[in-house]
């Protein structure tokens, strides 16, 4: 208990799956959090809980694609608690692509939700956290921005960028003392695989994975809290890979 005591968190895509289990975890741990998602009545259940568990939270309607979504959720965040330490980058889509199927209107989702998003919502939290005297950014990959997924080519490329991004920035901010890290999931049992794993995709997930058995949000949470919190404070430019041994291979 205690990992992130009075830090001011802002985690997207918090409604459900990773980023509803990094709000509650976080909420446990002390944090102030600030959780966002374009599913209202879903994040309102999990500010609730939050709330209702004896944590701080404050929820917030956010397409991060918005750049004036993300001016607002800054500014309410600070208005709320005063400052910004930490920012999960967890929001994220994922579609079928392939060169033969390539639309405009795919890509450009795929990419203004998985990648451009998370470049605007850096870009105003930075003033924030040089404010507060340093801060975490984690950027939620995944294996796809580390090795090759079939049928994902928009998705591979969003998080492969992500990757690149999150190094590029690490170096740009370190005389800051703003720390940017990259997070690259496997196979985890959330909703935005649940599809997938109802078409009968589980046997080929679980015989990729070498570990026996999918990973679990709470596995993503733990690796997450790791790289906001100041146990973390000499790691940046660098990406955690938690997938069960998947890229091993």
């Amino acid at each position: 208990m205690g990992r992130l005591q009075d830090k001011v968190v802002i985690i997207t895509g918090a409604a459900m799956g990773q980023g509803e289990t990094e709000a509650k975890l976080f909420a446990a741990e002390g944090a102030k959090v600030v959780a966002t998602d374009l599913q209202e009545e879903q994040l309102n259940r999990v500010v609730d809980e939050i709330r209702g568990a004896g944590g701080q939270a404050l929820g917030l309607k956010h397409n991060v694609a918005s750049e004036e979504d993300w001016k607002r959720v800054v500014e309410k965040a600070v208005e709320q608690f005063g400052k910004v330490d930490v920012l999960v980058n967890n929001a994220g889509i994922s579609t079928d692509s392939t060169l033969d199927t390539f639309t405009m209107e795919n890509w450009d989702k795929v990419m203004s939700i998985n990648l451009t998003g998370c470049v605007i919502g850096m870009k105003y939290v930075v003033p924030e956290m040089r404010k507060a005297g340093g801060g975490s950014i984690v950027n939620i990959s995944s294996i796809a921005g580390i090795v090759a997924l079939n049928f994902t080519n928009g998705y591979t490329a969003a998080k492969g960028a992500l990757r690149s991004l999150s190094k590029a920035s690490a170096v740009e901010l370190a005389p800051d003392k703003i720390r940017v890290n990259s997070v690259h999931p496997g196979i985890i049992v959330t909703p935005m695989i649940q599809e997938a794993l109802d078409q009968g995709a589980g046997h080929m997930f679980e015989t990729g994975t070498p570990l026996p058995r999918l990973g679990k949000p709470e596995d993503i949470a733990y690796g997450v809290l790791y790289l906001a919190s100041d146990e973390s404070s000499f790691v940046t430019g660098t990406e955690l890979i938690i997938d069960g041994g998947w890229t091993a291979r």
